[in-house]
C-alpha cells in the first residue's frame, strides 16, 4: 500500500517546481529522477579539469526574479546571485561592442545615433516588465492581467518581427545587440516567436538584469529540493521510469517529461485522438555545447564587454540571420553565432586562483553529429585576439551527446520542443490548461507545456496547481515563501 497523494517522474526545475508546490500544499510527494543526480538542464558539475565548475546547461537566469513562481517562493532570498551591471553585450569587428547595461538610459547613451530609437522601443517593456512576465509566462490562450504590457509587447514584436525590424536603426549596434537576443531561440529570423523571446529577455535585463547563480545553477535546484524535504517529500534518484504501471498508487501523477517520452510511458491508456496530437508535436534546432577551462579572461577586444555576464558572438544583424537561417535550413555555419557566458568574472568559486571558465554553446541543425568547439573557438578569437591561447582544457559535446545526457532535449533540442509561435499556441495542444491530460490524475509539467523554455519553474507550478484543483479540490495556491 501507498500513503503517496502524488508522484512527480523528473526533478529538473520544472518537475521540483511542481513538487515544492504540492508539498507545500500539506500532500505526500515523492519525486523519482533518471539520472544520479537532481537539476536535469540546471546543474553544475567538473566538467573540464577538477575545481572548474560549469553549468551543464543553463548558466545565467534572467527569470530567476521575474518569474512569478520563483518569485513567490523567494529564490532571491534563498540562492546568492551576481547581477553583472551589464546584462548581455555584443562584440563587432574593430573593436567596437554593443553593451546593454541594466541602466536602459546608459544604454542608450553608448549606442549613437540609434540611442533615443533603442530606448524608445524598449521602454515601454522595461516600464511594465512584471506585465511583460506574467503574460508571456501563462497560455497565450488567457485574457492577461496587464493588458497594456500585453499591448505593448505585442506591437513590439510584430515591428521587430517582421520586414520592418531595421526600419527603426539607422547604424548596427542597436540591431545587433537586439539580435544577438532573440537569436536564443534557434529559429528563423526575423520570425514573431523570435522576436517576442528577445524582446522579453532584453526587458527583464534592463529591468532587473541577468541574475548569475554563486557556485552554479545547481544552487537553484539544490534550494528547491531542500525545500521539498522540509515539506515532507523525498527524491528518488537513479530511478527510470519507463511506465505509469510501476508506479506506486498515488492520486496525481505529473511528468517532467517531452511528449514522445510521455506516450511511451503512458502507453495503451493515451487516447488516440489526444495521442495524434502529441505525435504532431515537433521538436526543434539544436545545440552543440562546449566549455572550456582558462588561465585568464577572455581578452575581449573591446574592454566593456568583461562587464557583460552574457556575450551573443555572431557579428552584425545580418550575419546572426544568415547563420541562424542556413541552420534552420539543415546547413552549418563557418561563422556561427555563439552564446557565451563568463560567470567565473563574477563568481570566484567557479576555478582555481587565476583560473576562468567560459560557458558556451551553438546552435546546430537536430541530431547532428558535428563538434564545433573549433568553429566556436575561432568565432571568440575573432572577437578577443589570444583567446585560443588562454584555453588549458575544453569539453565539446555534440546534439546527439547533449540529448544522450538530457532526454528532454530530442536531437539535442534544449528548448524541449521548437518555441515558434504556432507551437506556443499549442504547448504541447491547444487548451487553457494545457499540463491536463485527458487520463485521470496525469499531467504534464516540462519544458513542452506552456509557458514554454527557460528556469523559470512555471510549468511545473501551472501543473501542480492545475492538479489541486482538478484532483485535490482546492482552488486556494500554498503559500511558498520561505519561512
Amino acid at each position: 500500500m501507498s500513503d503517496l497523494d502524488a508522484i512527480v517522474v523528473g526533478a529538473g526545475p520544472n518537475g521540483l517546481a511542481a513538487a515544492v508546490t504540492l508539498a507545500r500544499a500539506g500532500l505526500a510527494v515523492r519525486v523519482y529522477e533518471k539520472g544520479a543526480t537532481i537539476g536535469g538542464g540546471a546543474r553544475t558539475a567538473e566538467m573540464t579539469l577538477p575545481g572548474y565548475l560549469h553549468d551543464v546547461c543553463s548558466a545565467v537566469h534572467p527569470l530567476a526574479f521575474e518569474s512569478r513562481f520563483f518569485r513567490e517562493f523567494g529564490l532571491g532570498r534563498r540562492v546568492e546571485f551576481a547581477v553583472p551591471e551589464a546584462s548581455f553585450a555584443q562584440p563587432l569587428d574593430g573593436g567596437r561592442a554593443a553593451v546593454a547595461y541594466r541602466d536602459l538610459d546608459r544604454t542608450a547613451d553608448t549606442l549613437g545615433r540609434d540611442g533615443d530609437a533603442y530606448a524608445r522601443l524598449l521602454r515601454p517593456l522595461v516600464d511594465r516588465a512584471s506585465g511583460v512576465a506574467d503574460f508571456t509566462g501563462h497560455p497565450l490562450l488567457r485574457v492577461p492581467q496587464h493588458p497594456s504590457a500585453a499591448v505593448w509587447f505585442g506591437l513590439r514584436s510584430l515591428e521587430q518581427g517582421s520586414g520592418l525590424w531595421n526600419a527603426r536603426f539607422a547604424e548596427d549596434a542597436a540591431p545587433a545587440l537586439l539580435t544577438g537576443v532573440a537569436a536564443h531561440t534557434i529559429l528563423s529570423l526575423p520570425s514573431l516567436a523570435a522576436a517576442g523571446a528577445g524582446l522579453a529577455l532584453s526587458t527583464y535585463g534592463h529591468a532587473r538584469g541577468w541574475p548569475i547563480p554563486i557556485g552554479g545553477s545547481q544552487r537553484i535546484v539544490d534550494a528547491m529540493a531542500d525545500d521539498l524535504r522540509e515539506h515532507g517529500g523525498e527524491i528518488v534518484t537513479d530511478h527510470e521510469v519507463t511506465s505509469l504501471d510501476e508506479l506506486p498508487a498515488a492520486k496525481a501523477v505529473l511528468l517532467d517529461v517531452v511528449p514522445r517520452d510521455f506516450l511511451r510511458i503512458a502507453g495503451d491508456a493515451v487516447p488516440d485522438r489526444y495521442r495524434r496530437a502529441l505525435e504532431r508535436f515537433r521538436y526543434g534546432g539544436a545545440v552543440a555545447k562546449v566549455d572550456f577551462a582558462l588561465s585568464g579572461p577572455v581578452p575581449w577586444a573591446n574592454e566593456e564587454v568583461r562587464s557583460a555576464g552574457t556575450v551573443h558572438v555572431g557579428g552584425t544583424r545580418a550575419e546572426m540571420a544568415a547563420s541562424e537561417n542556413l541552420i534552420s535550413r539543415g546547413g552549418l555555419p563557418d561563422a556561427p553565432y555563439v552564446l557565451v557566458a563568463q560567470p567565473s568574472g563574477f563568481d570566484a568559486s567557479r576555478a582555481p586562483a587565476g583560473g576562468h571558465v567560459l560557458w558556451t554553446y551553438t546552435h546546430v541543425p537536430s541530431g547532428s553529429t558535428a563538434d564545433r568547439a573549433e568553429a566556436v573557438i575561432r568565432q571568440i578569437e575573432r572577437f578577443a585576439p589570444g583567446f585560443r591561447d588562454l584555453i588549458v582544457a575544453v569539453n565539446s559535446r555534440n546534439a546527439v551527446e547533449v540529448e544522450a545526457e538530457n532526454p528532454n532535449y530530442p536531437g539535442g533540442d534544449i528548448a524541449a520542443g521548437a518555441p515558434a509561435l504556432w507551437q506556443l499556441l499549442k504547448r504541447p495542444v491547444v487548451s487553457s490548461e494545457p499540463w491536463r491530460t485527458p487520463l485521470d490524475g496525469v499531467y504534464l509539467c516540462s519544458a513542452s507545456t506552456s509557458p514554454g523554455p527557460g528556469v523559470h519553474g512555471l510549468a511545473g507550478w501551472h501543473a501542480a496547481r492545475s492538479a489541486l484543483h482538478h484532483t485535490f479540490g482546492t482552488r486556494i495556491s500554498p503559500n511558498l515563501s520561505p519561512h
